[in-house]
């Protein structure tokens, strides 16, 4: 054999053995190694900065890598459709053209060199995917009018309020090829590490899973995550959907409609739709509910955030989401349609999400596939608390999810141990009979020693 041919051999078995063993797996959930203990951080350029670009935003990664931040998810960075667009600037959603960049945030080099820097310093990078629908002046209405889904009179139909925006017909298989083709581009020749996939489950199976085994060939460790609550996504190839239902009944108890004993029926729920290991985003905010539902501050609004918080970084086979603004914390809800800057201040919030991010990093008992127990107190209607356990490493989360202050102890065994609180480093000796006061939305997280 060739020399050049048999070192070209040995190294693209040693590649593959190394990108195999990037893929880790929780019940039946096949996911990147490196989402592992991670979380992500939602980025929208176009309220970022005075100036709403790439090279704008970039001077912020030092401060999210101080953090803690790991993975950036930016909010659609390509050409927004002119034609039936809504308000000044448009929807992020409405996409003109699926290769090219949009020219408010800056150039292609520009984005390239984001990336490039980004990953110098740690982070991994993800994109917004509209798979769809497009724009209303997109270039595939010219080129290629059979990719739309049409009425009786031949014109491309839209969903919803959506009229910016025009269906795609995914019986058409040329353009599963096409949309196929769009986001491996960004990945070979911009080097991103996956995507967030706008109303996913809108989209067929029949094209997702060719579609990410694709992508897999480029990069065997892609990310994928879905904005969708539906069990078949994960057999699609998707490693996280949002959880939607904690959102939900997080919101419930938060204005004092339910008791933190709904959100044992959340778990109860997914165990029982979702395959086991289910990855679920778990979050206080994103640009939907801040823009359209005034979260956190209004949803969860003064102390009532923070106990919150700490479910979505700390709960079972979770991903994290921290959205643009929310370590400030701006308190207003972001346009959609216009420029609408984030006011930037103290981050009087970094401090605390640091906390998090860094014992999730830090301690594989967060990790996604950690075990976790719910923990029985003397207060069940108030007080939400469990453990996470992987090996020797454990942790114990006390939640007050209520808006009166309270003292309570453990019903359950498996606790009794000695621990440092991670947000105040003071020792406690946990057991049974321990009363733990805690004052209104209070929380405390214990790692155990």
């Amino acid at each position: 054999m060739n020399s050049k041919i048999f070192y070209s051999l040995v190294f693209l078995l040693a590649n593959t053995i190394i990108c195999k063993a990037q893929i880790v797996s929780t019940g039946n959930i096949n996911f990147p190694q490196w989402i592992q203990q991670s979380n992500i951080y939602e980025v929208n350029v176009r309220q970022y900065s005075p100036e709403g670009t790439f090279k704008a935003f970039e001077k912020s990664l030092p401060r999210l890598k101080d953090m803690g931040v790991e993975i950036l998810w930016f909010m659609p960075i390509t050409p927004i459709s002119k034609i039936d667009r809504k308000g000044a600037l448009g929807s992020y959603y409405a996409v003109a053209d699926y290769t090219t960049v949009n020219p408010e945030f800056g150039t292609m080099d520009d984005w390239k060199s984001l990336v490039k820097n980004a990953h110098a310093m740690g982070f991994k990078v993800i994109t917004d995917w509209v798979a769809n629908h497009s724009g209303a002046d997109n270039r595939w209405l010219q080129t290629n009018p059979d990719f739309y889904v049409r009425d009786k009179n031949g014109v491309a139909k839209y969903a919803f309020d959506w009229t910016d925006t025009r269906d795609l017909d995914y019986d058409n298989a040329e353009l599963k090829d096409s949309m196929t083709h769009a986001m491996k581009f960004w990945v070979e020749e911009t080097g991103i590490d996956g995507f967030r996939c706008d109303v996913a489950a809108e989209v067929p199976r029949s094209f997702w899973q060719p579609c990410i085994d694709a992508l897999k060939k480029i990069k065997p460790d892609i990310f994928m995550l879905a904005e969708a609550n539906t069990a078949w996504i994960h057999d699609a190839g998707f490693n996280t959907t949002y959880g939607w239902n904690m959102f939900a009944k997080m919101k419930e108890i938060a204005s004092g409609k339910s008791s933190a004993r709904v959100l044992d029926t959340v778990l109860m729920h997914q165990d029982e739709t979702f395959v086991p290991g289910a990855i679920k985003l778990y979050f206080t905010s994103n640009h939907d509910e801040n823009s359209w539902n005034k979260s956190d501050y209004a949803t969860f609004p003064g102390a009532s955030h923070a106990p919150f918080a700490v479910l979505t970084q700390t709960m079972r086979a979770s991903l994290p989401l921290i959205y643009s603004g929310q370590e400030e914390p701006y308190l207003d809800s972001l346009s959609f349609f216009y420029k609408d800057l984030i006011t930037w201040g103290k981050y009087k919030r970094a401090p605390f999400y640091k906390t998090l991010l860094n014992e999730r990093k830090n301690n594989p008992a967060l990790a996604v596939d950690a075990g976790y127990t719910k923990i029985l107190s003397t207060n069940d209607d108030k007080i939400f608390a469990y453990t996470r356990q992987k090996n020797n490493n454990k942790i114990l989360v006390v939640l007050n999810l209520s808006s009166s202050p309270v003292v309570i102890s453990f019903k359950s065994s498996g606790i009794s141990g000695e621990a440092i609180e991670i947000f105040t480093n003071q020792k406690e000796n946990i057991t049974g009979n321990l009363a733990i006061p805690l004052q209104a939305w209070g929380y405390k997280v214990y790692r155990y020693l």
